[in-house]
Protein backbone atom coordinates (compact mmCIF):
# COMPACT_ATOMS: atom_id res chain seq x y z
CA UNK A 1 0.00 0.00 0.00
CA UNK A 2 1.18 3.48 -0.83
CA UNK A 3 2.35 6.04 1.76
CA UNK A 4 -0.14 8.64 1.79
CA UNK A 5 1.13 10.73 4.37
CA UNK A 6 2.67 14.20 2.77
CA UNK A 7 6.55 13.36 2.84
CA UNK A 8 9.44 15.83 2.88
CA UNK A 9 12.88 15.80 0.47
CA UNK A 10 15.82 17.26 2.70
CA UNK A 11 18.85 17.57 0.09
CA UNK A 12 22.26 18.32 1.42
CA UNK A 13 23.90 20.37 -2.03
CA UNK A 14 27.27 19.56 -0.83
CA UNK A 15 26.87 16.04 -0.84
CA UNK A 16 23.50 15.83 -2.98
CA UNK A 17 22.78 13.38 -0.24
CA UNK A 18 18.59 13.14 0.00
CA UNK A 19 16.88 12.03 2.58
CA UNK A 20 12.92 11.45 2.64
CA UNK A 21 11.05 11.33 5.61
CA UNK A 22 7.14 11.55 6.92
CA UNK A 23 5.84 15.43 7.12
CA UNK A 24 5.66 16.11 11.33
CA UNK A 25 2.26 17.61 11.99
CA UNK A 26 3.36 20.97 12.14
CA UNK A 27 5.02 20.76 8.48
CA UNK A 28 1.66 19.05 7.48
CA UNK A 29 -0.08 22.56 9.05
CA UNK A 30 2.16 24.41 7.27
CA UNK A 31 1.20 23.14 3.89
CA UNK A 32 -1.93 23.55 4.31
CA UNK A 33 -1.84 27.15 5.15
CA UNK A 34 0.49 27.45 2.55
CA UNK A 35 -2.27 26.02 0.07
CA UNK A 36 -4.91 27.78 1.14
CA UNK A 37 -3.08 31.12 1.00
CA UNK A 38 -2.43 30.42 -2.43
CA UNK A 39 -5.98 29.82 -3.40
CA UNK A 40 -6.64 33.08 -1.61
CA UNK A 41 -4.42 34.82 -3.50
CA UNK A 42 -5.54 33.49 -6.83
CA UNK A 43 -9.08 34.61 -6.06
CA UNK A 44 -8.07 37.78 -5.08
CA UNK A 45 -6.09 38.45 -8.23
CA UNK A 46 -8.70 37.09 -10.40
CA UNK A 47 -11.67 39.54 -8.79
CA UNK A 48 -8.88 42.44 -9.41
CA UNK A 49 -8.81 41.13 -13.46
CA UNK A 50 -12.73 40.80 -13.40
CA UNK A 51 -13.09 44.22 -12.05
CA UNK A 52 -10.66 45.60 -14.53
CA UNK A 53 -12.12 44.06 -17.25
CA UNK A 54 -15.37 45.82 -16.25
CA UNK A 55 -14.55 48.81 -15.96
CA UNK A 56 -12.54 49.06 -19.60
CA UNK A 57 -15.65 47.59 -21.06
CA UNK A 58 -17.69 50.33 -19.29
CA UNK A 59 -15.44 52.94 -20.80
CA UNK A 60 -15.48 51.07 -24.07
CA UNK A 61 -11.48 49.63 -23.90
CA UNK A 62 -9.55 47.05 -24.28
CA UNK A 63 -6.76 46.31 -22.04
CA UNK A 64 -4.08 47.12 -25.34
CA UNK A 65 -5.87 50.41 -25.97
CA UNK A 66 -5.04 51.31 -22.47
CA UNK A 67 -1.84 50.37 -22.42
CA UNK A 68 -0.92 52.35 -25.28
CA UNK A 69 -2.64 55.62 -23.85
CA UNK A 70 -0.92 54.95 -20.60
CA UNK A 71 2.20 54.82 -22.62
Amino acid sequence: MANTKPQVKIVDCTTGEEIVRDATTAEIAQMKLDADNAKAAKAEAEAKETTKAAILNRIGLTADELQTILG
